[in-house]
């Protein structure tokens, strides 16, 4: 029992919602009330209505009197049942039809939900797709600032890098070219750049310093004074630097084409360097051009041995050699042009033994051996033009047993007076060998046992000193 005091809570009458979704959402709602209370709602409608016209009849029939009967006949109380029956048939009718206009409303309702599912599902796509377009300008925006602090850095390595090359210490120098070097390997858009500012230092005005070990400084009364220690050792770490640039730049053209490091097909200017050592043994010079026009090299070991000059075009235009050893043995001049326009051979040793010359052009026009010693030792010469001299006063020039196979060998213009010019058991097989304009006035050459598969070429040469075992056309 509760008390007086007890105040009453009011409980909410039990409902069902069907549909309900908050205020303002696009989402499609579907109202209805429960089934129970819209039966119950549709049957009161139903007798109310039935119940109207019912009573609409007696009004209109002027509210008629009814008899009564003591006794209820058979028809009577089958009319009545037929009249129940009628009216529950109609409730039921009625339940049906609220039945099935609920089921209609929501078979439409889901329809709706699908087609407001399909347009949620493209929005999410669109969504999707603004959002992959911000995510790839967001990538783009920030490969861009990447790569704009990449170039930044990179150019910060190299304006420290060209700062120590220009130091007056040679250890920082030294330090510059390393640094130099690592940055061509990592900015490959900088690459040349880096090249370019490497041989510029090799192009620079160089002295040898003296070979000799404990030179002093002293002068002589008819000669400028000798330089100092200082300056002596000051040259000496010169030398070092400009050794290391050398090699450095035959180790990275001796690496495989592919490799991410490797110069080849880079240009390579050296016109005008002094050389008086360095290491390109193995450098693959293809593509792109190398130059030593005018490059001097007067002392120390310069190898190119076993390097390949393949395509591009390599240039030892006015080229000194007068001194030292230069080494071309094992080389391989195929395809391009390989040049020694003008070169002088005037002292030390230059060596093309086992060289193979394949396409392309290897010209020594105009070239002067006048000193030294120059050794063509198992020359291969196969396609394209061989060689091309001139020589005016050899000390010594040795072919020994050269085989050159196809192609022409061409010494058109060359001058054999002075030294010694052996053409010793060389075998000239295939193609033609040319002798045109060709002076034979002093010294000694010999072609003892030499072999030609097809008869050399004269052509107004001057012959005061025939060579030993050529037997010359007769005019």
């Amino acid at each position: 029992m509760e008390s007086p005091e007890s105040p009453r809570v009011a409980r909410p009458e039990p409902h069902v919602t069907v549909g309900s979704v908050p205020a303002g959402s696009p989402v499609p709602e579907l109202r209805l009330w429960g089934i129970r209370r819209s039966i119950a709602l549709a049957v009161v409608a139903a007798l109310l209505l039935v119940g109207g016209l019912v009573v609409a009849a007696f009004w209109y029939a002027a509210w008629p009197g009814f008899e009564r009967d003591e006794t209820v006949t058979v028809a009577t109380l089958f009319d009545l049942l037929k009249l129940v029956f009628a009216v529950v048939a109609g409730i039921g009718g009625v339940a049906a039809l609220v039945v099935a206009y609920r089921r209609q409303r929501v078979a439409e309702h889901t329809n709706a939900l699908a087609e407001f599912a399909h347009q949620l599902a493209h929005a999410a796509d669109l969504r999707a797709e603004v959002s992959k377009a911000l995510a790839e300008a967001a990538d783009e925006r920030a490969k861009v600032e990447s790569d704009r602090n990449g170039v930044r850095l990179f150019n910060e390595r190299f304006a420290k890098a060209s700062e120590q090359l220009g130091s007056e210490k040679g250890a920082v120098r030294l330090a510059g070219v390393y640094a130099l070097a690592g940055l061509a390997d990592d900015w490959r858009e900088g690459r040349q750049t880096c090249i370019d500012v490497l041989c510029a230092y090799i192009r620079m005005p160089y002295t040898p310093p003296p070979d000799a070990p404990g030179e002093t400084a002293e002068q002589d009364e008819d000669q400028a004074p000798v330089r100092d220690a200082d300056d002596v050792r000051a040259a000496r770490e010169e030398r070092e630097v400009r050794h290391t640039v050398i090699r450095l730049v035959g180790r990275h053209l001796s690496l495989a084409e592919d490799d991410a490091a490797s110069w080849c097909g880079y240009d390579f200017d050296f016109t005008g360097a002094v050389f008086d050592g360095g290491d390109l043994s193995g450098a693959n010079f293809s593509g792109g051009g190398v130059y030593f026009d005018g490059a001097t090299f007067i002392g120390g070991d310069v190898s190119f041995g076993g390097a390949s000059f393949s395509g591009g075009k390599v240039s030892f235009v006015g080229a000194s050699f007068s001194g030292g050893k230069v080494s071309f043995s094992g080389a391989s001049f195929s395809g391009g042009q390989v040049s020694f326009f003008g070169a002088s051979f005037i002292g030390g040793e230059v060596f093309f033994g086992l060289t193979s010359f394949s396409g392309g052009e290897v010209l020594f026009d105009r070239a002067t051996f006048s000193g030294g010693k120059v050794f063509f030792d198992r020359v291969t010469a196969s396609g394209g033009k061989a060689v091309h001299v001139t020589w005016p006063k050899g000390e010594q020039v040795t072919f020994v047993q050269p085989a050159s196979s196809d192609g022409s060998v061409i010494f058109s213009g060359a001058r054999f007076s002075g030294g010694v010019v052996s053409f010793e058991r060389t075998t000239f097989s295939g193609g033609e060998v040319f002798f045109n304009y060709v002076t034979f006035c002093g010294g000694r050459v010999s072609f003892r046992t030499a072999r030609f598969q097809v008869p050399p070429r004269f052509d107004d040469g001057l012959m005061e000193d025939p060579p030993d075992g050529l037997t010359l056309p007769e005019k």
